[in-house]
């Protein structure tokens, strides 16, 4: 399926190798996320229809930005890089943002960290221990944990996705 805005969502396979399932599982909600987003307005993509929650789509799409560079480069490489949404103050600042706050500006940052992602894992084993320990429990994980936790984030908040959507245009799907 090809969506409109040029994003490609490949069913992942049935019968390959490990890494290409993990990749391809990874790819598929990583597409399935900026779906949920296609042919919305900006202030469509900033609306938060489930009070009192102040979920939204563009707020997603922010969040995963800043998990795609926490768990690859952060923790797998030790990198230590600013946060691009959330501050000491504001531990949601992924999903707080101004009427400034555009798809096309949150898309671009996060295509950015998708791609800095797949270097950061490229030709690495699954069996790789993380250079960094999580800042909360303080442990270190394998290449192929942080892929695992990356389908499950982005499957955890596609569902929240559906239902956003579902509230801001009626439009449903898979």
């Amino acid at each position: 399926m090809t969506t409109s805005s040029g994003s490609h969502r490949t069913e992942p396979p049935t019968t390959t190798a490990e890494r290409e399932m993990l990749d391809g599982w990874l790819d598929y909600h990583r597409a399935t996320l900026l779906w949920k987003c296609e042919g919305l307005r900006d202030e469509q993509l900033r609306r938060t229809p489930l009070a009192p929650s102040e979920l939204s789509l563009l707020g997603l799409l922010r969040h995963m930005a800043e998990v795609e560079r926490y768990w690859f480069r952060e923790i797998m490489l030790g990198e230590e890089l600013p946060e691009l949404y959330v501050t000491d103050e504001d531990r949601d600042g992924d999903f707080h943002f101004t009427e400034a706050a555009t798809r096309a500006e949150t898309e671009r940052v996060w295509r950015a960290e998708v791609e800095r992602a797949r270097q950061a894992a490229a030709g690495r084993s699954l069996d790789l221990v993380s250079e960094a320990r999580n800042h909360h429990r303080g442990e270190v994980f394998s290449l192929r944990w942080v892929y695992t936790h990356m389908i499950e984030e982005y499957a955890r908040h596609n569902g929240h996705a559906d239902l956003l959507r579902e509230q801001i245009d009626g439009a449903t799907g898979d």
